[in-house]
Protein backbone atom coordinates (compact mmCIF):
# COMPACT_ATOMS: atom_id res chain seq x y z
CA UNK A 1 0.00 0.00 0.00
CA UNK A 2 2.67 2.63 1.10
CA UNK A 3 4.70 1.70 -2.10
CA UNK A 4 1.63 2.16 -4.59
CA UNK A 5 0.97 5.84 -2.87
CA UNK A 6 4.48 6.40 -3.19
CA UNK A 7 4.60 5.72 -7.08
CA UNK A 8 1.43 7.85 -7.15
CA UNK A 9 2.81 10.70 -5.93
CA UNK A 10 6.17 10.58 -7.42
CA UNK A 11 4.46 10.19 -10.78
CA UNK A 12 1.83 13.11 -10.17
CA UNK A 13 5.04 15.64 -9.34
CA UNK A 14 7.59 14.03 -11.63
CA UNK A 15 4.96 14.11 -14.63
CA UNK A 16 4.62 17.63 -13.59
CA UNK A 17 8.56 18.81 -12.85
CA UNK A 18 9.18 16.76 -16.63
CA UNK A 19 7.04 19.41 -18.08
CA UNK A 20 8.16 22.69 -15.85
CA UNK A 21 11.31 21.50 -17.01
CA UNK A 22 10.70 21.04 -20.96
CA UNK A 23 8.87 24.07 -20.97
CA UNK A 24 11.12 26.42 -19.34
CA UNK A 25 13.95 24.82 -21.68
CA UNK A 26 11.32 25.78 -24.56
CA UNK A 27 10.82 29.54 -23.25
CA UNK A 28 14.98 29.72 -22.84
CA UNK A 29 14.88 28.70 -26.59
CA UNK A 30 12.98 31.06 -27.72
CA UNK A 31 14.03 33.67 -25.51
CA UNK A 32 17.95 33.98 -25.48
CA UNK A 33 18.17 36.87 -23.47
CA UNK A 34 16.77 34.66 -20.29
CA UNK A 35 20.40 33.71 -20.18
CA UNK A 36 21.13 37.28 -18.43
CA UNK A 37 19.01 36.72 -16.10
CA UNK A 38 20.81 33.82 -14.44
CA UNK A 39 22.89 35.57 -11.73
CA UNK A 40 19.55 36.97 -10.45
CA UNK A 41 18.19 33.46 -10.75
CA UNK A 42 20.89 32.06 -8.47
CA UNK A 43 20.21 35.14 -6.00
CA UNK A 44 16.29 33.81 -5.69
CA UNK A 45 17.46 29.87 -5.35
CA UNK A 46 19.75 30.68 -2.34
CA UNK A 47 17.26 33.19 -0.65
CA UNK A 48 14.87 30.05 -1.08
CA UNK A 49 16.84 27.63 0.66
CA UNK A 50 17.95 29.84 3.36
CA UNK A 51 14.22 30.73 4.05
CA UNK A 52 13.34 27.09 3.85
CA UNK A 53 15.93 25.91 6.00
CA UNK A 54 17.05 23.58 3.29
CA UNK A 55 20.47 25.07 2.59
CA UNK A 56 23.70 22.92 2.22
CA UNK A 57 21.09 19.71 1.62
CA UNK A 58 21.31 17.49 -1.40
CA UNK A 59 21.61 13.95 -3.04
CA UNK A 60 24.62 13.19 -0.28
CA UNK A 61 21.85 13.89 2.43
CA UNK A 62 19.30 11.24 0.43
CA UNK A 63 21.89 8.72 0.66
CA UNK A 64 22.16 9.37 4.65
CA UNK A 65 18.68 8.65 5.16
CA UNK A 66 18.83 6.15 4.02
CA UNK A 67 22.17 4.61 6.05
CA UNK A 68 21.54 6.62 9.04
CA UNK A 69 17.63 7.16 9.18
CA UNK A 70 18.66 11.08 8.78
CA UNK A 71 14.87 13.04 8.38
CA UNK A 72 14.48 14.62 5.56
CA UNK A 73 12.52 18.39 5.20
CA UNK A 74 9.23 18.27 3.33
CA UNK A 75 10.57 21.72 2.18
CA UNK A 76 13.30 20.42 0.79
CA UNK A 77 10.71 19.24 -1.85
CA UNK A 78 9.81 22.62 -3.17
CA UNK A 79 13.04 23.92 -3.09
CA UNK A 80 15.00 21.48 -5.27
CA UNK A 81 11.79 21.76 -7.56
CA UNK A 82 11.64 25.73 -7.40
CA UNK A 83 15.44 25.84 -7.96
CA UNK A 84 15.98 23.36 -11.16
CA UNK A 85 13.28 24.69 -13.30
CA UNK A 86 14.59 27.99 -12.47
CA UNK A 87 18.67 26.77 -13.51
CA UNK A 88 16.66 25.15 -16.63
CA UNK A 89 15.23 28.50 -16.87
CA UNK A 90 18.21 30.53 -17.05
CA UNK A 91 20.82 28.23 -18.94
CA UNK A 92 22.41 26.49 -16.12
CA UNK A 93 24.10 23.42 -17.23
CA UNK A 94 22.15 20.67 -14.94
CA UNK A 95 20.27 17.65 -15.17
CA UNK A 96 17.04 16.16 -13.99
CA UNK A 97 17.88 12.72 -11.69
CA UNK A 98 19.55 15.15 -8.73
CA UNK A 99 16.32 16.73 -8.21
CA UNK A 100 14.97 13.55 -8.70
CA UNK A 101 16.31 11.59 -6.20
CA UNK A 102 15.89 14.49 -3.51
CA UNK A 103 12.40 14.93 -4.28
CA UNK A 104 11.29 11.01 -4.46
CA UNK A 105 13.83 10.06 -1.06
CA UNK A 106 12.00 13.25 0.68
CA UNK A 107 8.44 12.20 -0.92
CA UNK A 108 9.49 8.04 0.46
CA UNK A 109 10.41 9.18 3.66
CA UNK A 110 7.73 11.61 4.28
CA UNK A 111 4.78 9.72 3.49
CA UNK A 112 6.79 6.42 5.39
CA UNK A 113 5.88 8.40 8.15
CA UNK A 114 2.31 9.17 7.48
CA UNK A 115 1.84 5.64 7.02
CA UNK A 116 3.40 5.43 10.43
CA UNK A 117 6.35 2.92 9.31
CA UNK A 118 9.19 2.14 11.78
CA UNK A 119 13.12 3.28 10.95
CA UNK A 120 14.02 0.52 9.33
CA UNK A 121 10.62 0.64 7.07
CA UNK A 122 11.36 4.54 6.47
CA UNK A 123 14.63 3.59 4.62
CA UNK A 124 12.86 1.36 2.63
CA UNK A 125 10.29 3.78 1.78
CA UNK A 126 13.04 6.56 0.95
CA UNK A 127 14.49 3.67 -1.71
CA UNK A 128 11.02 3.50 -2.88
CA UNK A 129 10.60 7.01 -3.94
CA UNK A 130 13.90 7.31 -5.14
CA UNK A 131 13.33 4.94 -7.50
CA UNK A 132 9.76 5.83 -8.26
CA UNK A 133 10.76 9.72 -9.29
CA UNK A 134 13.42 8.46 -11.15
CA UNK A 135 11.45 6.07 -13.10
CA UNK A 136 8.57 8.79 -13.89
CA UNK A 137 11.19 11.01 -15.33
CA UNK A 138 13.38 8.87 -17.44
CA UNK A 139 10.87 6.11 -18.22
CA UNK A 140 13.24 3.45 -17.01
CA UNK A 141 11.51 1.29 -14.13
CA UNK A 142 14.11 -1.57 -14.00
CA UNK A 143 17.27 0.30 -14.17
CA UNK A 144 15.67 3.28 -11.81
CA UNK A 145 14.52 0.21 -9.25
CA UNK A 146 18.50 -1.60 -9.71
CA UNK A 147 19.96 1.78 -9.59
CA UNK A 148 18.08 2.96 -5.75
CA UNK A 149 18.91 -0.18 -4.08
CA UNK A 150 22.58 -0.36 -5.52
CA UNK A 151 23.78 3.13 -5.18
CA UNK A 152 24.07 3.45 -1.61
CA UNK A 153 26.27 0.88 -0.72
CA UNK A 154 28.57 -0.58 -3.26
CA UNK A 155 28.39 -4.40 -2.38
CA UNK A 156 25.52 -4.86 -1.00
CA UNK A 157 22.09 -4.82 -2.59
CA UNK A 158 19.03 -4.27 0.00
CA UNK A 159 16.95 -6.92 -1.30
CA UNK A 160 13.98 -6.15 1.02
CA UNK A 161 13.95 -3.10 -0.46
CA UNK A 162 13.50 -4.86 -4.35
CA UNK A 163 9.79 -5.44 -4.65
CA UNK A 164 8.67 -1.83 -3.01
CA UNK A 165 11.06 -0.11 -5.27
CA UNK A 166 9.86 -2.06 -8.31
CA UNK A 167 5.83 -1.68 -7.54
CA UNK A 168 6.92 2.08 -6.81
CA UNK A 169 8.57 2.82 -9.92
CA UNK A 170 6.31 1.15 -12.18
CA UNK A 171 3.48 2.97 -10.74
CA UNK A 172 5.25 6.20 -11.05
CA UNK A 173 6.16 4.84 -14.47
CA UNK A 174 2.18 4.36 -15.18
CA UNK A 175 1.52 7.48 -13.85
CA UNK A 176 3.71 9.66 -15.62
CA UNK A 177 3.19 7.78 -19.66
CA UNK A 178 -0.47 8.10 -18.16
CA UNK A 179 -0.38 11.96 -17.89
CA UNK A 180 1.86 12.24 -21.24
CA UNK A 181 5.71 12.09 -20.06
CA UNK A 182 7.18 10.08 -23.23
CA UNK A 183 9.64 7.61 -22.29
CA UNK A 184 13.53 8.31 -23.46
CA UNK A 185 14.01 5.93 -26.26
CA UNK A 186 16.90 5.85 -28.81
CA UNK A 187 17.27 4.10 -31.99
CA UNK A 188 20.70 2.38 -32.64
CA UNK A 189 21.99 0.00 -34.75
CA UNK A 190 23.67 -2.51 -33.16
CA UNK A 191 26.97 -4.45 -34.78
CA UNK A 192 26.68 -8.01 -35.07
CA UNK A 193 29.40 -9.72 -32.32
CA UNK A 194 32.70 -10.83 -32.97
CA UNK A 195 35.59 -10.72 -31.47
CA UNK A 196 36.91 -7.89 -33.14
CA UNK A 197 33.80 -5.62 -31.73
CA UNK A 198 34.19 -6.82 -28.24
CA UNK A 199 37.83 -5.56 -28.17
CA UNK A 200 36.57 -2.15 -30.03
CA UNK A 201 34.08 -1.42 -27.23
CA UNK A 202 36.58 -3.07 -24.40
CA UNK A 203 38.84 0.06 -25.58
CA UNK A 204 35.95 2.28 -25.21
CA UNK A 205 35.17 1.36 -21.95
CA UNK A 206 38.57 2.18 -20.60
CA UNK A 207 38.60 5.44 -22.25
CA UNK A 208 35.57 6.14 -20.45
CA UNK A 209 37.13 5.22 -16.98
CA UNK A 210 39.17 7.79 -17.38
CA UNK A 211 36.91 10.15 -18.94
CA UNK A 212 34.75 9.51 -15.35
CA UNK A 213 37.51 10.14 -13.25
CA UNK A 214 38.10 13.28 -14.84
CA UNK A 215 34.37 14.13 -14.54
CA UNK A 216 34.08 13.33 -10.60
CA UNK A 217 37.78 15.51 -10.35
CA UNK A 218 36.59 18.55 -12.12
CA UNK A 219 33.27 18.23 -10.09
CA UNK A 220 34.37 18.22 -6.74
CA UNK A 221 37.31 20.47 -7.43
CA UNK A 222 35.21 23.20 -8.89
CA UNK A 223 33.19 23.17 -5.42
CA UNK A 224 36.16 23.13 -3.11
CA UNK A 225 37.24 25.59 -5.47
CA UNK A 226 34.21 28.02 -5.48
CA UNK A 227 33.67 27.09 -1.34
CA UNK A 228 36.76 30.02 -1.62
CA UNK A 229 33.94 32.26 -1.92
CA UNK A 230 32.10 32.43 1.42
CA UNK A 231 29.30 34.36 0.57
CA UNK A 232 26.74 31.90 -0.78
CA UNK A 233 24.48 35.05 -2.71
CA UNK A 234 27.99 36.23 -3.74
CA UNK A 235 28.94 33.00 -5.36
CA UNK A 236 26.29 31.72 -6.96
CA UNK A 237 26.25 35.20 -9.02
CA UNK A 238 29.69 34.56 -9.78
CA UNK A 239 28.84 31.56 -10.93
CA UNK A 240 25.99 33.01 -12.76
CA UNK A 241 28.15 35.52 -14.50
CA UNK A 242 30.95 32.55 -15.40
CA UNK A 243 28.48 30.72 -17.52
CA UNK A 244 27.32 33.62 -19.26
CA UNK A 245 30.82 34.34 -20.60
CA UNK A 246 31.08 31.00 -21.39
CA UNK A 247 28.01 30.58 -23.64
CA UNK A 248 29.36 33.84 -25.53
CA UNK A 249 32.69 31.49 -25.93
CA UNK A 250 31.14 28.47 -26.66
CA UNK A 251 27.62 28.57 -27.58
CA UNK A 252 24.37 27.70 -25.92
CA UNK A 253 24.83 23.64 -26.65
CA UNK A 254 25.72 23.47 -22.81
CA UNK A 255 23.38 25.26 -21.33
CA UNK A 256 20.03 23.12 -19.14
CA UNK A 257 20.46 19.58 -19.64
CA UNK A 258 21.36 18.94 -23.29
CA UNK A 259 19.42 15.85 -23.42
CA UNK A 260 18.68 17.66 -27.70
CA UNK A 261 22.91 16.82 -27.97
CA UNK A 262 22.24 13.69 -26.92
CA UNK A 263 19.77 12.21 -29.06
CA UNK A 264 22.26 14.44 -32.12
CA UNK A 265 25.15 12.20 -31.16
CA UNK A 266 23.13 8.78 -31.08
CA UNK A 267 20.99 8.93 -33.95
CA UNK A 268 22.39 11.60 -35.67
CA UNK A 269 26.35 10.41 -35.17
CA UNK A 270 27.18 13.70 -35.12
CA UNK A 271 28.81 16.22 -32.77
CA UNK A 272 29.58 19.83 -32.61
CA UNK A 273 33.29 19.25 -32.04
CA UNK A 274 35.14 16.74 -30.95
CA UNK A 275 35.98 18.26 -27.48
CA UNK A 276 31.98 18.65 -26.51
CA UNK A 277 32.14 16.76 -23.92
CA UNK A 278 34.96 18.78 -22.19
CA UNK A 279 33.09 21.51 -22.35
CA UNK A 280 29.90 20.64 -20.75
CA UNK A 281 32.62 19.10 -17.75
CA UNK A 282 32.80 22.86 -17.21
CA UNK A 283 30.07 24.47 -18.03
CA UNK A 284 28.38 21.52 -15.30
CA UNK A 285 31.04 22.23 -12.78
CA UNK A 286 30.61 25.80 -12.77
CA UNK A 287 26.83 25.91 -12.23
CA UNK A 288 26.47 23.17 -9.47
CA UNK A 289 29.98 24.32 -7.80
CA UNK A 290 28.32 27.87 -7.89
CA UNK A 291 24.70 26.98 -6.13
CA UNK A 292 22.66 26.09 -9.06
CA UNK A 293 20.53 22.91 -8.67
CA UNK A 294 20.04 20.25 -10.68
CA UNK A 295 21.73 16.97 -11.30
CA UNK A 296 24.83 15.52 -12.58
CA UNK A 297 23.71 12.43 -14.52
CA UNK A 298 22.15 13.71 -17.48
CA UNK A 299 25.24 15.74 -18.02
CA UNK A 300 27.13 12.55 -17.35
CA UNK A 301 24.57 11.31 -20.55
CA UNK A 302 26.38 14.34 -22.46
CA UNK A 303 29.34 13.70 -21.79
CA UNK A 304 29.68 9.93 -22.29
CA UNK A 305 27.73 10.17 -25.72
CA UNK A 306 29.60 12.99 -27.09
CA UNK A 307 32.61 11.70 -26.13
CA UNK A 308 31.80 8.25 -27.65
CA UNK A 309 30.82 9.32 -31.09
CA UNK A 310 34.26 11.70 -31.10
CA UNK A 311 36.33 8.54 -30.61
CA UNK A 312 34.34 6.03 -32.42
CA UNK A 313 35.76 6.27 -35.54
CA UNK A 314 39.39 6.33 -34.27
CA UNK A 315 38.33 2.77 -32.57
CA UNK A 316 36.63 1.44 -35.80
CA UNK A 317 32.87 1.58 -33.67
CA UNK A 318 29.83 2.70 -35.87
CA UNK A 319 29.51 6.38 -34.54
CA UNK A 320 26.27 5.91 -33.31
CA UNK A 321 26.35 3.23 -31.11
CA UNK A 322 29.21 4.24 -29.64
CA UNK A 323 27.79 7.26 -28.63
CA UNK A 324 25.46 5.02 -26.66
CA UNK A 325 27.93 2.64 -24.95
CA UNK A 326 29.67 5.76 -23.55
CA UNK A 327 26.84 6.99 -22.30
CA UNK A 328 26.16 3.65 -20.61
CA UNK A 329 29.78 3.57 -19.56
CA UNK A 330 30.65 7.51 -18.43
CA UNK A 331 26.79 6.89 -16.90
CA UNK A 332 28.89 3.48 -15.23
CA UNK A 333 32.04 5.39 -14.11
CA UNK A 334 30.40 7.96 -11.75
CA UNK A 335 28.16 6.34 -10.36
CA UNK A 336 30.15 2.76 -9.57
CA UNK A 337 26.49 0.68 -10.33
CA UNK A 338 27.66 -2.01 -13.39
CA UNK A 339 24.38 -3.66 -13.34
CA UNK A 340 22.15 -0.34 -13.16
CA UNK A 341 23.99 1.15 -16.38
CA UNK A 342 23.81 -1.99 -18.12
CA UNK A 343 20.08 -2.10 -17.13
CA UNK A 344 19.72 1.61 -18.23
CA UNK A 345 21.45 0.86 -21.98
CA UNK A 346 19.26 -2.48 -22.18
CA UNK A 347 16.10 0.08 -21.48
CA UNK A 348 17.38 3.04 -23.09
CA UNK A 349 18.91 1.06 -26.18
CA UNK A 350 17.38 -2.29 -26.82
CA UNK A 351 18.53 -5.19 -25.59
CA UNK A 352 20.27 -6.52 -28.48
CA UNK A 353 23.64 -4.81 -27.36
CA UNK A 354 23.27 -5.92 -23.99
CA UNK A 355 26.44 -7.92 -23.87
CA UNK A 356 28.46 -5.00 -25.43
CA UNK A 357 27.25 -2.77 -22.97
CA UNK A 358 27.63 -5.03 -19.60
CA UNK A 359 31.27 -5.20 -20.70
CA UNK A 360 31.97 -1.65 -21.39
CA UNK A 361 30.08 -1.14 -18.03
CA UNK A 362 32.44 -3.59 -15.96
CA UNK A 363 35.35 -1.93 -17.18
CA UNK A 364 34.13 1.37 -16.62
CA UNK A 365 33.31 0.71 -13.04
CA UNK A 366 36.71 -1.70 -12.52
CA UNK A 367 39.10 0.88 -13.26
CA UNK A 368 37.18 4.04 -12.53
CA UNK A 369 38.72 4.23 -8.99
CA UNK A 370 37.21 5.00 -5.86
CA UNK A 371 35.48 8.39 -7.11
CA UNK A 372 31.88 9.03 -7.20
CA UNK A 373 29.13 11.67 -8.05
CA UNK A 374 28.14 11.34 -4.23
CA UNK A 375 30.00 11.47 -1.60
CA UNK A 376 27.90 9.55 0.89
CA UNK A 377 28.31 6.17 -1.32
CA UNK A 378 30.16 3.63 0.43
CA UNK A 379 32.40 1.05 -1.68
CA UNK A 380 32.48 -2.07 0.82
CA UNK A 381 34.44 -4.38 -1.63
CA UNK A 382 37.82 -3.40 -3.81
CA UNK A 383 37.09 -3.04 -7.35
CA UNK A 384 40.38 -5.12 -7.75
CA UNK A 385 40.85 -8.17 -5.60
CA UNK A 386 38.09 -9.92 -3.23
CA UNK A 387 38.80 -7.85 -0.31
CA UNK A 388 36.55 -5.98 2.24
CA UNK A 389 37.76 -2.02 1.99
CA UNK A 390 34.28 0.01 3.26
CA UNK A 391 35.76 3.34 1.90
CA UNK A 392 33.39 6.27 0.93
CA UNK A 393 34.24 7.65 -2.28
CA UNK A 394 36.11 10.51 -2.78
CA UNK A 395 37.24 10.58 0.42
CA UNK A 396 39.95 7.48 1.50
CA UNK A 397 41.75 5.67 -0.91
CA UNK A 398 41.23 1.35 -1.10
CA UNK A 399 41.98 -0.83 1.58
CA UNK A 400 41.90 2.13 4.19
CA UNK A 401 39.04 1.66 6.39
CA UNK A 402 36.38 4.44 7.56
CA UNK A 403 36.02 6.01 11.00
Amino acid sequence: MAASAIGVVCGLIGTMFHFGVHEVTAFRGTHPWVLYLLPLAGFVIVSFYKLTETDGLGTDDIIDAVHEGKRLPILLLPAIFFGTVLTHLCGGSAGREGAALQMGGTIGQCMGRTFRLDDRDLRVATLAGMAAFFSALFGTPLAATVFAIMVISIGVLYHVALYPSLLAALVAYGVSVRLGVEPTRFTVAVPDQSVGMFVRVAALGVLCALVSILFCKLMHGAGHLMKRIKNPWLRVICGGFAVIALTWIFGTDYNGAGMDIVTRAIEQETVAVPWAFLLKLVFTAVTLAAGFKGGEVVPSFFVGATFGCAVSPLLGLPVGFGAAVGLAAVFCGVTNCPVASTLLAVELFGAEGMLYFALACCLSYMLSGYQGLYSSQTILYSKLKAQFINVHTNAYHAGEKTE
